[in-house]
This record gives structure tokens, C-alpha cells and sequence, in this order.
């Protein structure tokens, strides 16, 4: 472990409002003594990473993002780039935020999306915060892409769902949550549910090959029974994320792996700007 650059990193998936289990799952681990000091996060990953990394705790994150409606985060537009617009999500991170670039942040911080033009995975980590925020969760056909440098860019779960990459190597610990299963389905029949079902069969397909990589990773299958765009069960999908993880940290092995890594100066940290 000697030599590493940082103590404890954490990838988060993507998983549209699934992401809120991200939000427990910080939570969890905060409660434990574990501050994740770089994140790499995708989509949902990323929006949650990106407030986290700016010095918000996970409740205060869930206070900004939770709502009794759909429209808080989409609104119709034409259908010629994209069914949805991300304007609620955009609107939320233009309030709060108070980095504008990677480098203002308090936590260093990965954010990933698909360049649609060259076909890659592009792992953004420096320079102006908010347009690759907002492209890595834009899922493609149900959102508009994101054009930066006269590039066009969606959700990087299209290339990478489980942003483990910028994290190999760099991190004592590294912690996974991924908040993608897939279930069964029985109503895949308008033009959106079957985008968004497509698109979530296309991420879960490459994690198999990435759980090896982490020291902790943490995955609730009931997961599977909510949609990636429904933010209405947000307070549920949530405690899913916090539960799971708790019941993780309580198991003897990784219990022994955290205690090992975490000095009982580090354990009695608090969080970046809290």
C-alpha cells in the first residue's frame, strides 16, 4: 500500500434516480470514519460526486436533489436531439455549487462521459466544472447531448457505467457503489421505457469484470425494483444505499481490511468543509 496517492477513493455508477442510494451509502461510510478523498463517478455518480466533492454532506445533497416530481429534473423539448431536457438537474447544480472548476473543489474528482464523435470514454478532471457534470448524465436519445469543444457528448455509462479507471493504482482503499441491477421488466413498450431499458442493459453489462478491482463494493439488488427516472422514491432508494452499507461494514473481513488501511487518526476525521 505504500506509495499510494490517495487513503480511500470511490467510484459511483450510474443509475439515473437510483443515484440517490450513492447519497446513503456516503452517508454510511461518513458515519463510520471513512472520507472518500478522490471520487470518479458516472451519470448519476457524477452529480452526486461532483456536490460531495464541493464540501455538501450527503442529507444536505438529498435536500437539493429530492422531489415530489418528475419536472424537477426534465421538461419536454423537441425531439430532435433528445425526448428530455436536464434543466431542473442543471438548475440544481447552478444554485449550489460554489467550485465552477475541478480545481476549486475540496475533493479531487473524476467525472466521465462518451464522446460521441470519436467513440471513447473521456475521464474529465480539470478545467470548467458544470458542462461534463451535465453530459455525463445525459443519457442519449432521452436527453440532449452536451457539445463541448465542438465535441458531442453524452452519458458515460454508455462507455463506462463503473468508472473504476482513473482510480487503479492511486487508492489504499477503494470502495465501488453500483446502483444498476437489472430485473426483470414487464412494461417496455413506449419509446422512452424501451430507451431506458436499453440503455441499462448496455451498462450492466461490463461489471462483472470490474467488482475484482475494488476492496469494498457495494451493489443492493433491491435496487432493481425502482426506475432510473423516477426521483419520487428517492427517501427509499436512499436508506437502500445507507442499509447496505452498514451491513457491509459489519462484516468481519472488511471490517479487518477498513481498520487496517484507516489509521485511528484518519477514522476521526471529519468531512472536507463540514
Amino acid at each position: 500500500m505504500a506509495g499510494k496517492q490517495y487513503k480511500t477513493g470511490i467510484a459511483l455508477s450510474g443509475g439515473g434516480a437510483r443515484g440517490f442510494a450513492h447519497l446513503g451509502v456516503l452517508e454510511a461510510l461518513n458515519e463510520h470514519g471513512i472520507y472518500p478523498d478522490v471520487i470518479a463517478g458516472t451519470s448519476a455518480g457524477a452529480l452526486v460526486g461532483v456536490l460531495y466533492a464541493d464540501g455538501h454532506s450527503p442529507r444536505e445533497i438529498m435536500n437539493f436533489m429530492n422531489s415530489t416530481s418528475r419536472l424537477h429534473y426534465i421538461r419536454p423539448t423537441v425531439p430532435r436531439e433528445g425526448l428530455l431536457q436536464i434543466s431542473g438537474i442543471a438548475r440544481i447544480l447552478k444554485e449550489h455549487l460554489r467550485a465552477k472548476t475541478f480545481e476549486e473543489l475540496k475533493i479531487k474528482l473524476y467525472v466521465t462521459a462518451t464522446d460521441l464523435n470519436n467513440g471513447r470514454c473521456e475521464y474529465f478532471s480539470s478545467g470548467e466544472l458544470l458542462d461534463p457534470v451535465i453530459a455525463s448524465a445525459s443519457i442519449p436519445v432521452l436527453f440532449k447531448p452536451v457539445i463541448m469543444n465542438n465535441i458531442c457528448y453524452v452519458d458515460g455509462g454508455v462507455m463506462d457505467n463503473m468508472p473504476v479507471k482513473p482510480l487503479e493504482g492511486k487508492c489504499e482503499l477503494l470502495i465501488g457503489s453500483y446502483v444498476n441491477p437489472v430485473g426483470y421488466e414487464e412494461n417496455v413498450t413506449s419509446l422512452v421505457q424501451i430507451a431506458e431499458r436499453t440503455f441499462m442493459l448496455n451498462m450492466s453489462k461490463e461489471i462483472n469484470e470490474k467488482i475484482r478491482k475494488f476492496d469494498v463494493y457495494i451493489a443492493p439488488e433491491e435496487l432493481k425494483d425502482y426506475k432510473i427516472l423516477d426521483p419520487e422514491k428517492a427517501i427509499e432508494v436512499f436508506d437502500i444505499g445507507y442499509n447496505a452499507t452498514k451491513k457491509k461494514l459489519q462484516e468481519n473481513e472488511i471490517r479487518k481490511l477498513i481498520d487496517g488501511v484507516l489509521k485511528p487518526e484518519q477514522t476521526g476525521s471529519s468531512m472536507p468543509g463540514s
